[in-house]
């Protein structure tokens, strides 16, 4: 199964850190617009994303609920029919809950800077740090920890869960 090691945290200045990721990245980032829908299972979590121009992806994986840099394994498939998909899924497992977001994409050598604009949530960053064959989780751990120095993310920024667990605590 692919792993990559992840961080998320909350933006405080928004213009500087995207100033500081396209400056990383040498571009101006490729604008992503998201709606993940998460099922109820049983181990893990299972989100449909539909990019909303008719294609998707069905995306399972596990990582721990803890602050800083973790290690998430996923598998991944495509679909170009979201909406169908969800249907069924929706039917036969129940919706946690619907992560709506504009993802700005960043590549920076094998990591992958999201910016994040959730709705009823606010801004912020996610690192994913995608590990090359043979490549250890605290290499990737290292490699997080320089982009967030870089970035100007402290360890009092970083958040643990996913979007829909903050999602759910806000209602």
């Amino acid at each position: 199964m692919p792993s990559n090691v992840e961080i998320k945290a909350k933006i405080h200045n928004l213009g500087l850190l995207v100033e500081t990721a396209e400056l990383l990245s040498q571009s101006p980032g490729v604008i992503i617009k998201q709606q993940d829908t998460f099922f109820n299972v049983q181990k893990g979590r299972l989100k449909l994303r539909n990019f909303m121009n008719g294609t998707g992806q069905l995306i399972f994986y596990e990582r721990p609920d803890l602050n800083g840099p973790k290690l998430s394994c996923y598998s991944i498939t495509e679909t170009t029919d979201p909406e169908g998909l969800t249907t069924v899924l929706s039917q036969a497992l129940g919706v946690k809950g619907v992560v709506r977001k504009v993802r700005k994409l960043f590549l920076v050598e094998q990591t992958r800077i999201h910016v994040d604009q959730v709705e009823g949530l606010g801004n912020f960053l996610e690192l994913e740090v995608v590990l090359k064959d043979g490549q250890s989780p605290q290499e990737g751990e290292m490699i997080a920890y320089r982009l967030m120095q870089n970035l100007g993310v402290k360890q009092d920024d970083l958040i643990t869960g996913a979007y829909m667990d903050l999602l759910l605590k806000e209602k």
